[in-house]
């Protein structure tokens, strides 16, 4: 049996060597990390273990970790979505006090940053300085469901961990995904515009109380029956790339990629049961709405039941013994 430092410095085990193992496998440790087995009295780096000599770098290189920790199987695998929902559910109830309240921790973070955001002139910098944490922040709150399922030791403080272990690509992950979905729906964008900028003035007058005029009204819909069919067509693309790289930030975070890498990964895997995946995301929307209309202290549950469902899809598909 190991006592095990983690990358946040605090000290997990008991757990076997097969237990050790498995997290070098995962990336969770590292030729570097600090153990001791029950019975020493200090803590020495996993490559000075005998025992564990075999799982390091393929070319015998001491202190480097074998590639396999940052890679998935090709394999095939099944997702059952009522599984993940019930799996979920399960987690989120075992775990009520931390899952809950750091999601909670999550959400009053941008209701917070989002109200400074509308201040004037530091407004602007408060929006910057949330698209430039939201990647980070929300890797955190992944990986603290995804230790959760595992059975790891978590905290409220756990959904920070995106910023010490991988804040670069998950920034990065986060600002190339918004480029090219947007890039899908500019088309449309481009003709909202075109359709709103001449009634600019009009639609200014509105946030003085003043009631829209008939013909306001008449312009509106017809600028937004005009571009309604383009922006149709536009979302498809878009939604099938949000549905496709939607496990790069876990992939990030778990499995120290690089965002590019994650989000090839996530893209392969899942176009192996796009619909499948696409029908887990309608489920929580819907879990998530339902929550909404039940006078919205529903979402406090539901939404930790989404994160939780959809890191269970995670573990199935990038975790799970495959035949």
């Amino acid at each position: 049996m190991y006592i095990i430092i983690g990358g946040d410095g605090k000290e997990y085990g008991p757990i076997t060597q097969e237990d050790v193992r498995q997290w070098i496998v995962e990336g969770r440790l590292n030729a570097q990390s600090l153990a001791k087995s029950v019975s020493d009295a200090e803590f020495r780096p996993l490559d000075k273990f005998p025992e564990f000599a075999d799982v390091w770098g393929g070319g015998g290189t001491p202190g480097t970790i074998a590639p396999p920790s940052s890679t998935v199987s090709d394999a095939d695998y099944e997702l059952d979505l009522g599984g993940c929902i019930a799996g979920g559910y399960e987690l989120v109830k075992r775990n009520m006090n931390v899952l809950v309240v750091g999601v909670l921790a999550y959400l009053a973070i941008e209701f917070v940053v989002g109200m400074v955001s509308r201040i004037p002139l530091i407004g602007g910098l408060f929006s910057l300085a949330n698209f430039v944490a939201s990647g980070p922040l929300m890797g955190g709150v992944l990986y603290l469901f995804i230790r959760a399922i595992r059975g790891e030791p978590v905290q409220v403080g756990d959904i920070f961990l995106g910023f010490r272990r991988a804040f670069g690509q998950l920034f990065l992950a986060t600002l190339v995904q918004a480029l090219l979905i947007g890039v899908c729906l500019l088309p449309a964008l481009i003709i909202f515009a075109m359709k709103l900028i001449p009634l600019s003035g009009q639609l200014q007058s509105l946030q003085a109380g003043t009631p829209p005029s008939p013909e306001l009204i008449a312009a509106l819909k017809s600028a937004i029956l005009s571009g309604l069919p383009l922006a149709l067509i536009c979302i498809v693309p878009a939604t099938y790339l949000a549905v496709s790289w939607k496990f790069t930030l876990p992939l990030i975070i778990d499995k120290q990629m690089g965002f590019w890498q994650a989000m090839m990964t996530s893209w392969k895997m899942v176009n192996k049961h796009w619909w499948l995946v696409f029908g887990l995301t309608i489920l929580i929307s819907l879990i998530n709405l339902a929550g909404f209309f039940a006078c919205c202290i529903g979402l406090l549950f539901t939404i930790p039941l989404g994160f939780a469902a959809l890191m269970f899809a995670y573990e199935t598909i990038f975790n799970a013994k495959k035949d």
